[in-house]
């Protein structure tokens, strides 16, 4: 039975990019120094205007296929993980396969899944090629959450950048790819949410869990995120460590969304692990939602910090609220 390796992976930042000194200098009353502190973010690249989730994840992708000498006419199926697509429809993974110029026997699906949505994206390549359905996916995450954010709104500006991440998933004999497990709460709906937008009547709309401070459509309840995150990842690491027959001391790094500099490092202190073990790189890049994992991934490869032998455990957690892990061995070599 053939299994998904994870294979090359391209990313793309928008060329604008909005410093922290920036926005001190347009905001003197923040306290950008303390923000930073908490976050571990200095600067993260902005869409422009005109350019949408959909225009990043093609970026990627042209970058990928031109770096890595694919054939766009092998992909048989493309994943687009987004948040904020080109439109309510068609969808958005029909209208890049077209751009591309992917063969039109080629599957596309939208799946709308945030910071969990790299595992899941991961999984479900996984699942179509042992099925026997496609042999070469062309994994996108892409999102602009900057266009839901209001300019004066310290607590979101500062943390979400935007970007997007393209990512060969291709079969292979060898199993590197297993465990995934998987979660969700939507009574914790309304700690993370765009309430308009949708088919649903505003007034039946959910709710922001607190007041909003803001103007922006994006409305986040960090503190109960962070408390939320603390609690359903630890408790999810170990149930895939004791489904596989693991232990703590058999896995290498926990790969893991990088939602901010705090939340991570709460999660090293809950989980009483080394801080090598949950790598940080969000410093120049900020949450960049679903690229995150690829983005750490693809840098921690580009520096030779991936061993082929050893076991990595990836970790997505955050809007929905879902969550999501599996195990993996970094079996390709460029």
């Amino acid at each position: 039975m053939p299994h998904a390796q994870l294979g090359p992976i391209a990313v793309h930042l928008p060329s604008r990019v909005e410093t922290n000194e920036q926005l001190q200098a347009d905001f003197p009353n923040w306290d950008i120094a303390l923000i930073a502190e908490k976050t571990g973010i200095h600067q993260r690249h902005i869409a422009d205007e005109k350019e949408t989730a959909s225009d990043l994840a093609i970026q990627a992708a042209q970058k990928l296929f031109s770096e890595h000498a694919i054939d766009p006419q092998s992909i048989d199926f493309v994943l687009l993980c987004t948040q904020t697509p080109d439109y309510p429809l068609p969808t958005t993974c029909c209208l890049i396969q077209d751009r591309l110029g992917l063969p039109t026997r080629c599957g596309a699906l939208d799946f709308n899944l945030g910071c969990s949505g790299f595992v899941y994206g991961l999984a479900m390549a996984d699942g179509l090629i042992q099925s026997g359905v496609a042999k070469n996916i062309l994994l996108l995450t892409a999102e602009t959450y900057s266009k839901y954010i209001d300019a004066d709104d310290r607590s979101l500006r500062t943390i979400f950048g935007d970007g997007a991440a393209a990512t060969l998933v291709t079969a292979s004999d060898e199993k590197s790819l297993w465990g995934f497990q998987f979660g969700s709460d939507g009574s914790g709906g309304d700690m993370l949410l765009v309430g308009d937008g949708g088919s649903r009547p505003s007034e039946d709309a959910i709710k922001p869990r607190h007041r909003k401070r803001w103007k922006s459509r994006l409305y986040m309840d960090g503190p109960s995120l962070i408390n939320f995150t603390v609690e359903a990842v630890p408790r999810l690491i170990e149930e895939i460590l004791s489904d596989n027959g693991l232990t703590d001391a058999d896995i290498d790094r926990y790969l893991m969304h990088q939602a901010t500099w705090k939340m991570l490092d709460q999660l090293r202190g809950r989980m009483g692990v080394a801080a090598e073990r949950i790598p940080i790189e969000l410093a120049d890049v900020g949450n960049t939602v679903s690229s995150t994992l690829p983005i750490l991934i693809d840098r921690l490869r580009s520096r030779g910090e991936l061993k082929p032998e050893s076991v990595n455990m990836l970790v997505g957690f955050g809007v929905g609220l879902s969550w999501a892990g599996g195990l993996w061995r970094d079996a390709y070599s460029a």
